[in-house]
């Protein structure tokens, strides 16, 4: 089983990015609007066994609920050579600590470390082939994007299928965020 932990975005939110996802780039690729979401921990393929732990591990995990925004777009690796579309978040320690929790039993599952370093953002597109000159249109013209915060009040153990048409996401398991609860 393909999973991961994330973070869902609001129905609304969803909609007032409807104007990025029109745009023309050539071999942009869109996330499906429905399926935006903030990757906490990609894991990977996981046996049974380590899908039963985990989803006991994560309703463990004791965080206190937090604002989250978006500010700003960019790519990766760079603009020069654009492969990824993204919009930047904007969070306070809550997020880093619970992300860090995520992890923390992902390591203790037998799952090796993640190799980046966690970067809060929100794919909207995937180049098939760099596109500078379009991309760096998308980037001056939505660089002051900014959407007020929105409370994250649960995250997500979710599975994922590849298929020709991409991946499809299913939720397997919701974990509330508690008042209360320190990072």
């Amino acid at each position: 089983m393909r999973l991961f932990v994330a973070l869902d975005f609001p129905p609304s939110l969803r909609e007032t990015l409807a104007p990025l996802f029109r745009e023309k780039i050539p071999g942009a690729k869109w996330a499906a609007p429905e399926q935006l979401h903030l990757t906490l921990r990609f894991l990977g393929e996981c046996p049974e066994a380590t899908f039963e732990a985990l989803r006991s591990g994560l309703r463990e995990i004791a965080a206190p609920p937090f604002p989250l925004a978006l500010q700003g777009v960019g790519t990766f690796p760079n603009p020069q050579r654009p492969r990824v579309l993204w919009a930047g978040l904007e969070a306070g320690p809550e997020l880093y600590a619970l992300q860090n929790q995520v992890e923390a039993l992902a390591q203790a599952l037998g799952l090796p470390p993640e190799t980046k370093a966690f970067s809060p953002h929100l794919t909207l597109a995937r180049l098939k082939f760099p596109a500078p000159a379009e991309t760096a249109r998308f980037l001056k013209k939505f660089h002051g994007l900014h959407i007020p915060a929105f409370r994250v009040e649960e995250f997500h153990l979710y599975s994922s299928r590849l298929s020709p048409k991409g991946a499809e996401h299913r939720k397997e398991a919701s974990f509330p965020l508690r008042q209360g609860s320190s990072p």
